[in-house]
């Protein structure tokens, strides 16, 4: 449970004012960048509705206290649950129906920039007259879901959790969180490639990390001899089926390549995880650190700390990363 309260007002917020302050808060860089995705892609919907560019945009509602604290705080959590390295699937959202006033006036619900935001994802309305969709939730629903079914797929369920909505209706006004098990041990992903022999070393570097900030599951160079005997490189992405056409778009653009190879609902074998945590006491400073645990067959194949906990200490603490671990051994 966790309890906001706002002191003081603004009535507005420039888009890139809000990025300058998420920029300078001390938080982890994953859990701002997924929040900047979330903030960009409200303003990107809000300069559609109101052809402004993203310069220009100034939040209402979206940009006061309160929408920040919704957006870090789900992000946050997001994270600390390693939900990040989880498969996140969403069923459609109920958007509500009829009418809600704004900043702008009335607006029919959902409101134009929900529309946005939604484009290309599945939603209902109903099955109230009223508000049940905001530009801030659904920008956080499109920005974790990997993928929207209409119903929820064959699974083993773990723990659930639930949140309520402060709205009374005469249906629960609540949030469902089930994580589960999948019932087999693998997962469909889409596998990208395409051959570069044009590309300098940084530019293959820079599209490397462009794709990954994109949702890249994983990305690959390998050195290859084409044909006549030319030298190039093979770029091979793990995609997951939700990001496959921003990633294709992306090698286009960033590549030049006039060919993309997709290899589509290929199955990966993957080996049963979780996730524990441990505290280690590091020159008079406490620290967590979180362990991925590999398991086949009820039996642990792989115990490893994660990269950004070790970089955490090592930055602070002045050391290498091989000297943390030594210590947390």
């Amino acid at each position: 449970y966790c309890h906001v309260e706002m002191f003081g007002k603004k009535d507005h917020v420039h888009y890139t004012e809000l990025v300058d302050k998420i920029n300078a808060l001390d938080l982890d860089e994953d859990v701002k960048k997924t929040s900047l995705n979330i903030f960009k892609r409200i303003a990107i919907a809000e300069s559609k509705v109101h052809g402004k560019s993203l310069e220009e945009i100034h939040f209402h509602e979206v940009g006061a206290s309160d929408a920040v604290a919704d957006v870090i705080g789900s992000v946050w959590a997001y994270y600390s649950l390693n939900l990040n390295e989880e498969k996140i699937i969403g069923l459609p959202i109920a958007v509500g129906g009829g009418q809600v006033k704004t900043t702008h006036g009335i607006l029919p619900v959902p409101v134009p920039a929900v529309v946005e935001i939604l484009k290309g994802l599945n939603f209902v309305g109903g099955p109230v007259a009223s508000e049940l969709a905001t530009p801030t939730g659904c920008a956080i629903y499109a920005e974790i879901c990997d993928e929207i079914k209409e119903f929820i797929p064959q699974t083993k369920m773990d723990k659930v959790g639930y949140g309520a909505g402060s709205k009374d209706f005469d249906h629960p006004n609540v949030l469902r969180i089930i994580q589960s098990k999948d019932t087999n041990e693998s997962d469909e992903i889409d596998v990208i490639e395409t051959n570069l022999d044009h590309l300098t070393g940084e530019e293959i570097g820079y599209l490397f990390d462009i794709l990954l900030d994109a949702g890249a599951s994983d990305v690959s160079i390998t050195p290859i001899i084409m044909k006549k005997n030319r030298q190039g490189s093979l770029l091979k992405v793990i995609s997951k089926k939700s990001k496959r056409d921003e990633l294709v778009d992306l090698i286009f653009k960033h590549t030049g390549s006039l060919g993309i190879r997709i290899a589509p609902n290929l199955h990966r074998g993957l080996a049963k995880r979780e996730f524990v945590k441990k505290t280690y006491e590091i020159e008079g400073d406490e620290y967590e650190v979180t362990y991925k645990i590999g398991y086949v067959n009820g039996e642990i194949i792989s115990e490893r700390p994660e990269y950004e906990d070790l970089k955490k200490i090592a930055n602070e603490k002045g050391m290498s990363l091989r000297q943390v671990k030594e210590l947390i051994k």
